[in-house]
């Protein structure tokens, strides 16, 4: 089971929850460090998951979610609904980057995620996600790359697809149902003509036999 799987299974559904993403992170520093996907002796990992509860009306949480070492289990730690955060800082509009910023009511934190296309995920996911539950203003979302708030997203791009696939099987549908018209016409002037045929026939066979 992967660490996202393990941490919704752990910390989210026993609360009634879905997780919705995470994003693996480390804290960014003065000093730049290559992130350590396994992380340094006695060090541990920092999940940033967003999450909706199943129940209306719906709850979303941002949670900052630790797992320490020598340890399987996962331990739910700073938590902030979507309506407390203020901003999410891209911090670099021009390329997939690792970094970025949340502001908080009362807090601001500086992260780098595990990779470039995992932030970029995220901060896909939440952009969409704060546009259709916030309660409050939705958060600003500065210098975040135009794919992540709309146009080509994962998201859009998805929702497309869907849309396309639904329109291909309806227009077979309908060409099909065009065919069998077809097919059902032709028939019906075959039957029509054999019945013609059969007429004309015993006739004939009338007229022949007096």
């Amino acid at each position: 089971m992967s660490a996202k799987s393990a941490i919704n299974k752990e910390v989210f559904t026993p609360h009634d929850e879905k997780m919705l993403a995470a994003v693996e992170v480390k804290r960014r520093t003065k000093k730049r460090i290559p992130f350590l996907a396994t992380g340094g002796q006695g060090d541990y990992k920092t999940f940033i998951c967003l999450s909706v509860t199943n129940k209306k009306p719906s709850c979303v949480s941002i949670t900052k979610v630790k797992q320490f070492p020598g340890s399987s289990a996962f331990a739910k730690r700073s938590q902030w609904t979507i309506d407390q955060l203020r901003q999410v800082n891209g911090i670099d509009p021009n390329r997939d980057c690792p970094e970025f910023d949340l502001m908080f009511d009362n807090g601001h934190d500086q992260w780098n995620a595990s990779s470039a296309g995992e932030k970029c995920t995220f901060i896909q996911i939440l952009h969409h996600t704060c546009q259709r539950y916030s309660s409050a203003k939705i958060p600003e979302f500065v210098n975040c790359q135009s794919k992540l708030l709309g146009g080509n997203s994962i998201l859009h791009s998805a929702a497309g697809s869907v849309t396309s696939a639904v329109q291909k099987a309806s227009q077979a549908l309908n060409e099909r149902g065009e065919r069998l018209g077809r097919a059902e016409e032709r028939t019906t002037d075959m039957m029509n003509s054999a019945e013609q045929f059969s007429v004309t026939a015993h006739k004939l066979a009338m007229k022949h036999k007096n």
